[in-house]
């Protein structure tokens, strides 16, 4: 019997994806017959699980809507992905730092102890990366307004406060209507993909500069992403609503490269601004002059019209410790 029921409660965990499982694969992964598979299945129905059969190719077992609330079957894997994720929502959405912390607790209550155990291994601080300039993280319910828009395929009425830094002090939010496709978290930023059917483009809006999402209940036709998909989109989209980053020191310069590829691989707080098919303008921050220099040298590019005076004599500076680095191992 106890082998019987560790058997039923494997088969749960499998079915608990919601996708459909092959009774052949079933079999394999639980080491039995297809016949003693469907008696687990018809063991787990008299306990009120609905598990319904898929007929044809691709058919097997899948666990359907209604009947008893499956118990918390989970092996190791899923474990680790529950706590570390649970405890590291906060560097990508605020607001939920003390429902992850209840969850958690309550995820850890009804583990078996050699399971809570393998839990507590990952307990971790989690802290955000420097390197990324990270945001501030998005409100919960801001995500959730729209993520329920992308979803349920509506569209999306919104105020986009699409102002640049340098732009004029009385320019605002403008109200615009979109059909939202993805959600896309890069850089520790929130982006929204949309395609804006008036001027037949795809748009990536930073998600923290929307206001008042609201979903209008008329749906659209889903549409074929652009190359790459959604994320591939985000990252050489060089306006994509970026801000620059409020660091020590920032400055700007001319880069002999497509705005679309800079855009790649610019760190999160950098603004890039195409200026003809193959430049652009990159303004960026550090901590040092000369930590600002050394993030425009990986470009590998030439550079013209660096400003301010400050990053000028950084390169300069740049190029004295690199030449003395390369001539100090010299034989004499």
């Amino acid at each position: 019997m106890a082998t019987t029921s560790a058997r039923a409660l494997s088969l749960l965990s499998m079915l608990s994806g919601g996708s459909t499982v092959a009774g052949e694969e079933i079999a394999h992964r639980l080491g039995v017959s297809q016949r003693t598979v469907r008696r687990d299945v018809e063991t787990l129905r008299e306990l009120g699980y609905a598990i319904e059969p898929v007929k044809g190719a691709g058919g097997g077992y899948r666990l359907g809507p209604g009947g008893a609330l499956p118990p918390l079957v989970l092996d190791e894997e899923q474990v680790v992905a529950i706590a570390v994720a649970l405890q590291t929502t906060s560097a990508v959405l605020r607001g939920i730092e003390e429902t992850s912390r209840r969850a958690l607790q309550t995820v850890r209550q009804v583990m078996p102890r050699r399971l809570r155990l393998d839990a507590d291994a990952f307990t971790v601080t989690a802290l955000p990366n420097q390197w990324e300039f990270p945001a501030p993280a998005p409100e919960a319910d801001l995500v959730r307004a729209v993520g329920t828009a992308v979803r349920q395929r509506v569209l999306l009425r919104l105020d986009y406060d699409g102002t640049d830094d340098d732009s004029t002090a009385d320019a605002g939010p403008t109200s615009r209507v979109l059909e939202p496709h993805h959600l896309v978290v890069w850089a520790a930023r929130w982006y929204l993909v949309a395609y804006e059917a008036t001027h037949q483009h795809w748009d990536v809006l930073r998600l923290d500069r929307i206001t008042h999402p609201e979903l209008t209940g008329v749906p659209f036709v889903e549409r074929d992403l652009p190359e790459g998909g959604p994320g591939a989109l985000v990252q050489r989209t060089p306006a994509r609503g970026d801000r620059l980053a409020p660091w020590p020191c920032t400055g700007s310069a001319v880069l002999a490269l497509p705005a679309e590829l800079v855009a790649q691989f610019a760190p999160g707080g950098a603004v890039v601004r195409g200026l003809d098919e193959g430049r652009c303008e990159l303004s960026m921050g550090a901590w040092s002059w000369i930590g600002l220099a050394g993030l425009f040298i990986t470009f590998g590019s030439p550079m013209t019209d660096v400003q301010p005076s400050e990053l000028r004599a950084a390169f300069t500076r740049a190029g004295e410790h690199l030449s003395g680095s390369t001539t100090s191992g010299r034989t004499q």
